[in-house]
């Protein structure tokens, strides 16, 4: 092939790439072939290297470390909340069962929600030790129960008396002493909010690492005192400009998502934690370019907004306007630049 033409042939090839944009009708709601979300990091919260119960610089899984004397922590939001001798708080998980106990939780929910051993336990005043017991897991393992219910740290909280995975998917809770959901009005199995956060970390602190986002509103606390455009930007004090709905709700990408050509790869389970953004009219828009908004069709036919190409997701853990809870789940989902670009920090 002569040189004129295989540059012609290239120039072309970018040409049509630049006028496709974010890809053409014929493959927005087709899904990528990797193993979609939801049914291993992002509907358990995600991996985290450096947390409770993680990996190891090797990638092997540290041995379980064992509970020794639970004690009770009081908690402002949650009330009591049972943890472990070192202050680690323990949590239930709404698919497993209490009578028979089970644990529904396994492979990489349980390298995120590492089960509490049941060997070295015993209890502090206020906790009946009738109510403790064990459960032998699919491995053969013996875990933890209170009052039946399989108990977990979670792999976020990395300091005493942090709630990180509170409401964590709609589906973790912070045990009380009595194996109940905690919660500081009293109620019975109703559970708390999620993403209440406590301890060190203040409310509001999030599964985005230690000390990380979600521990204010910033801006975006006003929400439910004005009324928002449909899509506009507020000032996170931990990171910076990102934007949210017109609810107050920040919105996320996924990493696992691809923006050319645009495919979604959140379905199934992964869609009962993040919701996708529903599109919104430019004309209704405040800090962002309207241009980079796009709208993609789902593979169920529903529509999408989507920024420079990547879609967006609002998360079920943000329990008030402004909450970042999100933030790094799964070392996946990225609040988000009015540019666009994912904020890692």
């Amino acid at each position: 092939m002569r040189k004129w033409q295989s540059a012609s042939i290239a120039v072309t090839a970018v040409a049509i790439m630049l006028t496709a944009g974010c890809g053409s009708e014929t493959n927005q709601g087709q899904t990528a072939a990797a193993q979609p979300a939801g049914q291993a990091d992002a509907a358990y919260g995600g991996q985290d290297k450096g947390g409770y119960g993680g990996a190891n610089p090797q990638g092997q899984k540290e041995e379980a470390k064992t509970a020794g004397q639970l004690q009770i922590a009081d908690d402002k939001k949650l009330g009591s909340v049972l943890t472990d001798s070192e202050g680690f708080t323990l949590y239930r998980f709404d698919k497993d069962t209490p009578e028979p106990p089970k644990s529904n939780c396994d492979g990489d929910c349980a390298t995120t929600w590492p089960p509490v051993p049941a060997s070295d336990v015993s209890s502090a005043a206020g906790i009946d030790p009738s109510l403790l017991g064990e459960v032998t897991r699919a491995d053969g393992t013996q875990q933890l129960t209170v009052a039946g219910w399989p108990m977990y740290r979670y792999i976020k909280d990395k300091k005493p008396w942090q709630v990180k995975g509170e409401g964590v998917g709609g589906t973790w809770f912070a045990s009380a002493p009595d194996g109940k959901k905690a919660s500081g009005d009293g109620a019975d199995d109703g559970g708390a909010g999620a993403g209440e956060g406590a301890g060190e970390g203040g409310a509001g602190e999030g599964a985005g690492g230690e000390g990380g986002a979600g521990e204010g509103a910033g801006e975006g606390g006003g929400a439910a005192d004005q009324k928002l455009p449909a899509l506009s930007t507020f000032t996170d004090p931990k990171l910076g400009e990102i934007i949210r709905d017109g609810e107050g709700r920040t919105l996320y990408r996924f990493d696992k998502d691809s923006a050319w050509p645009m495919k979604t790869n959140c379905t199934g389970k992964c869609l009962d934690t993040w919701k996708p953004a529903k599109p919104v009219d430019k004309a209704d828009v405040e800090g962002i370019d309207p241009k980079l908004l796009t709208t993609f069709t789902r593979p169920d036919g529903t529509e999408q907004l989507s920024i420079d190409c990547w879609l967006l997701y609002t998360y079920t853990g943000d329990e008030k306007p402004g909450d970042t809870n999100g933030q790094g789940v799964g070392d996946a989902w990225f609040v988000v630049s009015p540019d666009g670009k994912k904020i890692t920090k």
